[in-house]
């Protein structure tokens, strides 16, 4: 299923080395400006370029094809292509037989079969994330109150992040990080209780971001250890604010007013240089596998801002449910 939401609603289309990724959004509202620049800024921050990213760069320039006349939103279907042009497809030939550890190889083949996509990950790849980005820059200009405070914090456990990567390049092996996200002046009452809390809508969407392995808001597993006279927090004046943000802004399921507050884990980029002793499905021995090819060290670097645009896709959906 590649479809996400209610009022705003998204679909993603292609896979790593077809000939396009893009992103089809039914439900945004007719007269809001956009423009490409107004794509720019986000795009270049999920670029890879800096050290311990892919070396693959794509041009990354969306083509809108529909739902835009004059420089404004029309109400009809918005649909955003981007062409992949730098793609070298031999390097994922063996993956086939020998499935790569940690990555969707095993899985995809199992599920689809011969209609399976391999080339660089095929519709597991982190650059179905692009589309996912270029439908953030949309949401955020439905909710242009809202605002989004999204970094890394940590990488391979260390505040480190340059002597953790470059370490793990040398040793041809990754790491991961956390990314924690802020986000204020979201009005309370956003959220049902049980199935579409503001947790699982958010957690639905983030999970979709290959390589996530965690997610915790407010103080998260934190609590487990506290009592509830620390957990607890307490109401200061009748807006609902509170001393203390343990909830991270969430109450059974409900935004109270307060900043949501949520952090992701991001795994270990799967694909190592490093030799690793695993299964050949074809000859049904152990054999040593080397992955060659470009990927990231550390794909949490570029993580940030696709977890911030699919936080905006969730909240563009609410406020389009609550208040329009």
């Amino acid at each position: 299923m590649k479809t996400f939401g209610n009022q705003f609603k998204i679909t993603i289309s292609g896979s790593s080395h077809g000939e396009t990724v893009g992103v089809s959004i039914d439900g945004c509202p007719e007269g809001i400006a956009l423009s490409l620049d107004d794509f720019i800024a986000d795009i270049l921050k999920r670029k890879s370029g800096v050290i311990g990213t892919t070396p693959r760069i794509e041009s990354d320039i969306p083509q809108i094809s529909s739902g835009i006349f004059d420089g404004l939103t029309t109400g009809s279907a918005i649909t955003i292509l981007f062409d992949n042009k730098n793609i070298r497809s031999r390097d994922y030939d063996k993956f086939s037989d020998i499935p790569r550890p940690g990555h969707a190889d095993f899985t995809s083949k199992a599920k689809y079969k011969s209609e399976r996509d391999s080339a660089g990950g095929g519709q597991s790849s982190g650059r179905m994330t692009l589309p996912l980005v270029a439908a953030g820059v949309i949401a955020k200009k439905i909710i242009p109150e809202v605002t989004f405070d999204t970094k890394l914090i940590e990488v391979g456990g260390s505040k480190d992040f340059d002597k953790v990567v470059q370490n793990a390049i040398e040793e041809k092996d990754s790491v991961g990080g956390i990314i924690e996200c802020r986000i204020s002046n979201i009005p309370v009452g956003f959220g049902e209780p049980f199935f579409d809390s503001v947790e699982s809508m958010i957690s639905h969407l983030i999970f979709s971001i290959p390589g996530i392995k965690g997610i915790e808001f407010g103080v998260g597993f934190e609590s487990a250890k506290m009592k509830g006279s620390e957990c607890n927090d307490v109401f200061i004046d009748d807006n609902g604010s509170t001393a203390t943000n343990n909830s991270g802004g969430i109450n059974g399921g409900i935004s109270n007013g307060n900043e949501i507050v949520f952090r992701v884990a991001v795994k270990p980029t799967s694909s190592i240089r490093n030799s690793q002793r695993t299964f050949n499905f074809k000859t049904k021995e152990m054999t040593d596998l080397v992955i060659e090819g470009r990927h990231d060290v550390c794909f949490a670097l570029r993580t940030p801002v696709i977890v911030e645009n699919a936080a905006a896709i969730v909240f563009a959906d609410l406020y389009l449910r609550y208040e329009v």
